[in-house]
C-alpha cells in the first residue's frame, strides 16, 4: 500500500517548436522527482505533462502551413509524447489544452472566477509580444523590443477584452510568500517574484475577439471572444486532475509541485496564484524555476545553427547518459552554458571512468572469486533523501559522484588485487555492499542504470558483458 500522495507536472510547451534540451531538463527533473516519491518514499504519485495548444502563434503557423490548427497541433503534440520513450519517462498523465475535458474545466474555472466578481470588460490599448503571447509594460522592453524575441515588433492592440482583476491579489500574493520562505526555488526567483508583485500588479486581458483570432476555447459568457491562451493554458494543473467533478482525486493530489523556465516564473509564480485565489482554491505547493541552457556563450536559436536537441544527445550519450549530463548542469538554479565538447569530458570522467568503469571493475573481481551478495533494503541515507526532499537534484547527484569517488579511493587504499583468501573477499565484499547503495540513489536519476547494477550485484555477482558506459573516443 502506497504512503503518501504526491503531485508533481512541468509547464506545458507550447506546440510551435520541436522539443529542446531545455524543456528535457525540465521533464527529466519532474521524472526525478516522481521516481524518488515513488520507488524509494513509496508514495503514490500523479506526473503531469502535456501540450499548450491555443493562441496566436499557433493559428499563425497552422495558417502558414495551410492546415487546421487542430490538425497542426496533433502533429507537434506526438513530438512532446514521444519524449517518453526517448528519455525513459514516467508521466501518467499527459493532458493537451485542446483535449474536451480541459476545455469544460477552462470554461468552469472561467465563470468561477466571474462569478467572484473578478472577470471585467474593459477597452484597453497594449504593446503586446506574439512570441510570449504576453502585454509587455514600458519597463520589461529594452529598445522598444521584448528581451527574450528581440527579432519581433510588438504589436500595439486596441480592443474590448474581458480583463482578470490581478491588481486585487497583491496582498495576498505577497501574504503568500511571506508565509511559504521556500514557494519559489531558488530563492533568487522568490525574490524577483516578490519585487515583480510589490511594485503594483495590473489587471491584465484574458480574452481575444473570435474575428481576429478564433483558435482559443470560447469564453462561456460571451461566444465573440475566446480565452487569452495563458489564462486557458495554466487550468491544465487542475483540470488534469479531473476538477471539477472529480472532487475526490483532485483534493487528494492538489495542491502539487511545479518545475517551470524563468521564462515561466511571473505566469507560475504570480498569476497563476491570483487564479486559484480567485477561484478559492488552494494555492500550489511549491514551484522550481530552472535558468536557461545556452551554447557556447549564446542563447540556442536556429538561425545560429547551435540547437542540441534531446534526440542527440540521446544518440551520443544513450538515454541515462543524456539524462545524467543534463541534470549535472544545474537544477533550479542559474543559467548553465554547454557544448558537445564539455558534455563529452563530463561523459567520459563521470560515467565512462566514474561509476561505470568502478562497476565493471569490482563486478569482475567479484566473480572471479565467487562472491555472493544479498540485496540489502533501506540502502538509501539520509543524508541522500534530505537533498533529495528539499529538491537539491544537482547537490544529490554529485553526493552520489562522491560515494563513486571515496569508493575508488578505498579500493586503490586496500587493492584487493593483491589480495587473496578471505581478506581479498572482505574487501570486495565491502565494495559491493556500497555498489549496491549507489544503485539505489540511481534508481531516480538512472533507471535503467540502476536495474543493470542491482541485477549484477544480487545473489552472485556477475561481470558486465557490455560496459555501461562505453568511453567516447
Amino acid at each position: 500500500m502506497k504512503d503518501k500522495k504526491f503531485y508533481i507536472t512541468t509547464t506545458l510547451p507550447y506546440v510551435n517548436a520541436a522539443p529542446h534540451i531545455g524543456f528535457a531538463l525540465e521533464i527529466i527533473e519532474a521524472d526525478i522527482i516522481a521516481r524518488y516519491q515513488e520507488k524509494i518514499l513509496n508514495n503514490e504519485v500523479i506526473f503531469n505533462t502535456g501540450t499548450d495548444e491555443h493562441g496566436q502563434k499557433i493559428w499563425q503557423k497552422a495558417t502558414e502551413q495551410n492546415k487546421a490548427p487542430k490538425e497542426y497541433c496533433d502533429e507537434w503534440a506526438s513530438k512532446f509524447s514521444e519524449l517518453k520513450k526517448l528519455l525513459n519517462l514516467s508521466f501518467n498523465y499527459f493532458v493537451r489544452t485542446t483535449d474536451e475535458h480541459h476545455i469544460q474545466a477552462a470554461q468552469e474555472f472561467w465563470n468561477v472566477c466571474e462569478k467572484n466578481g473578478d472577470i471585467y470588460k474593459a477597452k484597453y490599448q497594449v504593446k503586446y509580444c506574439v512570441g510570449c503571447e504576453m502585454a509587455k509594460t514600458e519597463s520589461e522592453l529594452v529598445e522598444n523590443h521584448c528581451p527574450l524575441h528581440p527579432n519581433q515588433e510588438l504589436e500595439l492592440r486596441e480592443e474590448e477584452n474581458y480583463f482578470f482583476r490581478f491588481s486585487k491579489y497583491t496582498e495576498a500574493l505577497l501574504a503568500l510568500y511571506e508565509k511559504n520562505p521556500n514557494f519559489v526555488k531558488p530563492a533568487s526567483r522568490l525574490k524577483e517574484i516578490k519585487a515583480f508583485v510589490e511594485n503594483g500588479l495590473t489587471d491584465f486581458s484574458i480574452s481575444r475577439l473570435k474575428e481576429k483570432m478564433p483558435w482559443g476555447i470560447e469564453v462561456p459568457s460571451d461566444k465573440a471572444h475566446v480565452m487569452y491562451v495563458w489564462f486557458d493554458a495554466l487550468v491544465n494543473y487542475i483540470s488534469t486532475l479531473g476538477w471539477p467533478e472529480n472532487q475526490e482525486q483532485f483534493n487528494a493530489f492538489w495542491p502539487g509541485v511545479q518545475v517551470a523556465g524563468k521564462d515561466n516564473l511571473r505566469q507560475q509564480a504570480a498569476m497563476w496564484q491570483a487564479m486559484l485565489l480567485s477561484a478559492k482554491l488552494n494555492n500550489s505547493k511549491q514551484i522550481l524555476i530552472n535558468g536557461f541552457i545556452g551554447v557556447n556563450g549564446q542563447k540556442m536559436s536556429k538561425s545560429l545553427g547551435n540547437v542540441i536537441t534531446p534526440t542527440e544527445m540521446v544518440e551520443r550519450y544513450g538515454i541515462d547518459g543524456t539524462r545524467y549530463l543534463l541534470v549535472n548542469l544545474g537544477t533550479f538554479g542559474e543559467d548553465s552554458d554547454v557544448t558537445f565538447e564539455k558534455l563529452d569530458i563530463a561523459y567520459n570522467a563521470n560515467l565512462a571512468n566514474g561509476v561505470g568503469n568502478l562497476c565493471s571493475r569490482v563486478a569482475k573481481m567479484a566473480e572471479q572469486v565467487g562472491l555472493v551478495i544479498s540485496q540489502n533494503e533501506n540502502l538509501v541515507t539520509e543524508d541522500f533523501k534530505n537533498l533529495m526532499n528539499n529538491f537539491d537534484l544537482n547537490e544529490a547527484l554529485s553526493y552520489i559522484n562522491t560515494e563513486v569517488s571515496n569508493l575508488d579511493k578505498f579500493l586503490a587504499t586496500n587493492t584487493p588485487w593483491k589480495k587473496d583468501g578471505e581478506e581479498k573477499k572482505q574487501i570486495l565484499l565491502t565494495a559491493c555492499q556500497k555498489i549496491q547503495t549507489i544503485a539505489a540513489m540511481l534508481i531516480p536519476f538512472m533507471p535503467e542504470t540502476a536495474k543493470k547494477i542491482q541485477e549484477n550485484f544480487d545473489g552472485s555477482v556477475k561481470a558486465f558483458s557490455i560496459g555501461l558506459f562505453p568511453r567516447l573516443a
